[in-house]
């Protein structure tokens, strides 16, 4: 049993310190490894871990495309959240909306969310040495049918690309490094 510290808010507790902050924050920080004037795509954008992960790639300095499910949400990533541009996967051409929205930059680091398809296109815009976060499938998790797997997988040998999946209760034990990181940024504001 947790008890939840005065002055935070039960929702608080249950999103940005419980399990989608602490998703957002190791698998961003541990995985994907971003720095200051790089390109950060996030998939699932809109969700809890997603618009956390987001967020705190602007923190740490990065340029932030996220990628949602409708335009009121790509409104909220952009004008709420600070993402510096997003688009609505539903809207078609995968490759060229994000060719688009990145604006002439390459993906240095993926968070994904999502799979199928638009894992695909995010592959297809890699940097040289872009890192791609495997978080979650959400494309696949309603579907029975086995995954086809990005067809372009072997795009990360050329780009000398990592991708590397990763489970939350790896990082339990740290969680608190993360909390106080996150409570930080939620007390400034950021």
């Amino acid at each position: 049993d947790q008890v939840v510290p005065d002055g935070v808010h039960p929702t608080a507790a249950l999103s940005i310190f419980g399990i989608t902050g602490i998703t957002a924050y190791f698998g961003l920080l541990d995985i994907g490894r971003p720095t200051a004037g790089e390109t950060v795509v996030v998939s699932g954008a809109a969700g809890s871990t997603g618009s956390i992960a987001g967020q705190i790639a602007k923190i740490k300095g990065c340029r932030v495309v996220g990628i949602a499910g409708s335009d009121e949400k790509c409104s909220w990533l952009t004008d709420e959240l600070g993402f510096d541009a997003a688009y609505d996967y539903r809207d078609g051409d995968l490759v060229g909306q994000l060719g688009t929205a990145l604006d002439g930059r390459r993906i240095d680091v993926y968070f994904d969310n999502a799979g199928g398809d638009i894992l695909e296109a995010a592959i297809g815009h890699l940097a040289l040495r872009g890192r791609v976060v495997m978080c979650g499938a959400i494309s696949r998790y309603n579907d029975s049918a086995p995954s086809p797997g990005p067809r372009n997988l072997s795009a990360l040998i050329s780009k000398r690309g990592r991708m590397e999946g990763f489970i939350v209760l790896d990082y339990l034990k740290r969680s608190g490094e993360a909390i106080q990181h996150l409570a930080t940024w939620l007390a400034e504001g950021r």
